[in-house]
């Protein structure tokens, strides 16, 4: 398959909240035909509409929209949901299923948890499923000389694990994303794509913190800037060498928008990117 466009619904959130369904026509009617979905907590239906996995399938092919990846915790791969979370995927036609953040103390909780990744990978592959991480800017932190992600990348098995690249993320963590793109090759196949705004003050939010911050949840909150947010093509990050790196990866599947935040309304934001990225492509 050639790359394509998709659009992880955690961009459209408040708006799935108050009509999932019209949400999802509203989607189809921008372009969009892939989905990743996102998972929170122990009610796997609560973000995708309180449907069953059979009724959504069955939306998602009426609108002609394919849900072909999933973000969710950790949690979800331990064994008394794991059950649970496969059988979504197989429901639903998901093919690949995203960790999408962890946090580090040290070194070894990162070796700690590549091993849990290799294990939680090799029993996805017994159905079929491909096991993701996705990346914020806090591995970009170095514990030994090393980047968290690069000891992911050292510590797991290419063929188990795989990164979803958040290039937006990797730029704030002070990290080039063209050539950290390029240094992956292979075991990244699916990527996220928003925009910095022009606005921004400090691009490497490592410059911000202190060297003991320990990283964690409430340290990402205080220095995010939800202004530094903004759609693709709006802002400084240059998309047009992502994409084209991205492309020349033979593994290539999937660039998601993900926009973590807007001033905008939710689908006007994710409407904005979709007709920029959509320049090129041909869809």
């Amino acid at each position: 398959m050639g790359l394509e466009i998709g659009l992880q619904l955690f961009s459209v959130r408040d708006e799935l909240e108050k009509d999932f369904t019209g949400t999802l026509e509203k989607l189809a009617l921008i372009g969009y035909k892939n989905v990743e979905l996102f998972f929170h907590g122990d009610d796997l239906k609560a973000t995708i509409g309180n449907l069953e996995p059979a009724s959504l399938k069955k939306e998602l092919d009426r609108l002609e929209l394919k849900a072909v990846s999933a973000h969710i915790a950790e949690e979800h791969l331990e064994v008394d949901k794991v059950k649970e979370v496969i059988e979504y995927a197989r429901l639903i036609g998901v093919q690949s299923l995203v960790i999408a953040i962890a946090y580090f103390k040290n070194k070894e909780d990162v070796l700690s948890f590549s091993e849990k990744l290799n294990k939680y990978g090799a029993l996805l592959k017994t159905h079929n499923l491909q096991l993701y991480y996705h990346n914020h800017f806090h591995e970009f932190q170095k514990f030994d000389g090393d980047y968290v992600l690069d000891l992911i990348l050292k510590n797991t098995n290419e063929n188990l694990v795989k990164i979803e690249f958040d290039t937006y993320w990797a730029l704030r963590g002070g990290v080039d994303p063209v050539e950290y793109l390029k240094k992956m090759g292979g075991r990244c196949d699916l990527i996220h794509q928003k925009d910095l705004s022009t606005d921004v003050d400090t691009i490497n939010l490592f410059q911000k913190i202190e060297n003991d911050t320990p990283l964690n949840r409430d340290s990402m909150i205080k220095v995010r800037n939800i202004a530094d947010f903004t759609e693709a093509g709006q802002g400084i990050m240059d998309i047009p060498s992502i994409i084209e790196t991205f492309r020349n990866n033979p593994e290539s599947k999937y660039i998601f928008i993900e926009q973590d935040w807007t001033k905008r309304n939710q689908i006007e934001s994710v409407e904005i990117s979709y007709r920029y990225l959509s320049k090129f492509f041909s869809v």
